[in-house]
This record gives structure tokens, C-alpha cells and sequence, in this order.
């Protein structure tokens, strides 16, 4: 009996856009993650948002996903999800998000219709105080931050060291603790990242965004230099810039961008406080 006999019927990946080339600790077990996919079963469905790919290892791509099938010889077939239920009002404020941040230009360049509160704070003591209001209803709003500060070994479990510094105000930022950073009642004190925050879903999230993404002249600007030296989401895009720096200035760009408008998804309401 030929081997692909054995294969199951369906094979489901989901944040198909979180795929890597090769599986293990390390990545270095097996010899693609997309076709390895594709191979295992009759029929595979990749679950696939673009806008999410937030590290430089990240390679889910339609066109990535397309090439390995067409060495398959498989059929594809492509349908869009044309909303989301896990938002208030998500296609909208999504779209506007996108439009924000100049991700890709939609039609909601403003926030009219859209059943939403986002709030630009002063200060990140500002910004805090509205989510630990908001977090006395149900334990469901969060402080996050992009990764612009060094995650020291020494110190990813000890709540007094605080990572963030703005101005006067501090807070612990991407702690290895014990408990789930989105259950515990403890962690809406603490600032979490893209690494603990993706996939899951509050009712209001504060988003503290760094040096790595400014607005100046009118424009959204990113710079991968500000981002953390223990940031490894962007890990080899220095030795890229060398090859082909406008490559790896693109790429940068759209990974820094991606990681606010994942750290900014919330079922309510989003604040945002720019250092």
C-alpha cells in the first residue's frame, strides 16, 4: 500500500503566519514546517493573517504556503474570513489600525463609528491608572510593551526590578514568573510583550511603544536599532542589512509595526501612551 495511504484526512494549523522553517528548540529538526504540514494529511488548512508575523524567523506567507503546495501538486483553495467575533466592533477598528500605522491604507482613517476607547496618554502613570480602573471589573485589562528593553536573565523573575523607565514612572516588563501573565491578579501590575500576549484576548490593553516606532512629518517611522540587544524577534537582520539593506529595513519595518497592532488587539478598547 503506497504511503500516503496512512496520511489522516485534515491537518489544521492555526497562526500559520507563526510557522518557522524547521521545528525544535533550535529549529534545527526537520526540513520545513509548511511542507512538512502539507505532506502529513489529505488535506491541510493553514489559518493565515500576514499582519501578525512579528519575528524575522516567522516565514508563514500565502506565497511561502502556495510554493510548497505546488510542489506537492496539491489543489488550493483560498477563502478570507471576512470579520472577527473576538472584537467589539473589530472590522472596523482593525482597519483603522492598519491605516494607523500604515500597515496598508484602508477607508478608516478616522475612529467615527467605530465602538471603541482609544485614549493617547500624557504620561504612562495616566495610561496605568485608567487599566488597573478598568481591571477592577473582571481581571481582563493589561499593561503591554514592545521590545525595547533588555530581558536580563538575572532579573526576569524579581518584581522590584523594573525594566521600563520613563521619566519617573517604572514598571517590570516581560517577567518569568509562575503565573499565566493573563490570570494573574498580580500581573496587571507588571508590563507584558508581544511573546505573552499573542493569541490572548483582554477587555482593555494599555500599550507603552518605544523608541523602535515614532511619528515625525506626518509619517509612521520605525527604527530596528532601538529595539532591545536581547530581542531576538529580529535576531540576524543586522547581518541582513549588510547583504541588502533596504531588504532588511522593509522587513524590520513591517515586524515592528506588526508587533503594535498585535500588542493593540483587545475586545473593548485599546489606550496607547508613546514614550
Amino acid at each position: 500500500m503506497a504511503e500516503k495511504s496512512f496520511r489522516p484526512c485534515l491537518t489544521h494549523a492555526d497562526e500559520a503566519h507563526r510557522l518557522n522553517k524547521k521545528s525544535g528548540m533550535f529549529q534545527n529538526v526537520g526540513e520545513n514546517q509548511i511542507k512538512e504540514i502539507i505532506y502529513a494529511a489529505a488535506c491541510s488548512v493553514f489559518f493565515i493573517d500576514e499582519s501578525q508575523r512579528v519575528t524575522l524567523s516567522d516565514i508563514g506567507s500565502v506565497v511561502e504556503i502556495e510554493k510548497w503546495a505546488a510542489l506537492e501538486k496539491s489543489e488550493i483553495i483560498k477563502m478570507q474570513h471576512v470579520s472577527q467575533f473576538r472584537c467589539n466592533g473589530s472590522d472596523g477598528y482593525l482597519a483603522w489600525l492598519d491605516q494607523a500605522l500604515e500597515i496598508c491604507e484602508t477607508a478608516n482613517y478616522d475612529l467615527d463609528g467605530i465602538d471603541y476607547d482609544i485614549r493617547i496618554c500624557d504620561t504612562p502613570a495616566e495610561m496605568e491608572a485608567i487599566v488597573l480602573e478598568k481591571n477592577c471589573a473582571r481581571n481582563r485589562a493589561r499593561i503591554l510593551a514592545g521590545y525595547c528593553w533588555n530581558w536580563l536573565k538575572a532579573t526576569r523573575n524579581n518584581t522590584n526590578f523594573h525594566d521600563i523607565e520613563i521619566g519617573d514612572y517604572s514598571i517590570s516588563w516581560n517577567l518569568n514568573g509562575g503565573d499565566a501573565f493573563a490570570i494573574s491578579e498580580e500581573s496587571v501590575h507588571e508590563a507584558g510583550c508581544i511573546h505573552t500576549s499573542q493569541g490572548l484576548e483582554f477587555d482593555y490593553t494599555g500599550v507603552i511603544i518605544g523608541d523602535d516606532m515614532r511619528f515625525e512629518n506626518g509619517k509612521v517611522i520605525t527604527d530596528y536599532t532601538k529595539r532591545a540587544k536581547t530581542d531576538n524577534s529580529l535576531k540576524g537582520i543586522k547581518t541582513l542589512a549588510k547583504k541588502d539593506k533596504e531588504k532588511a529595513d522593509r522587513v524590520a519595518d513591517e515586524i515592528i509595526k506588526n508587533t503594535y497592532r498585535t500588542l493593540s488587539y483587545s475586545r473593548k478598547s485599546c489606550k496607547i501612551d508613546c514614550d
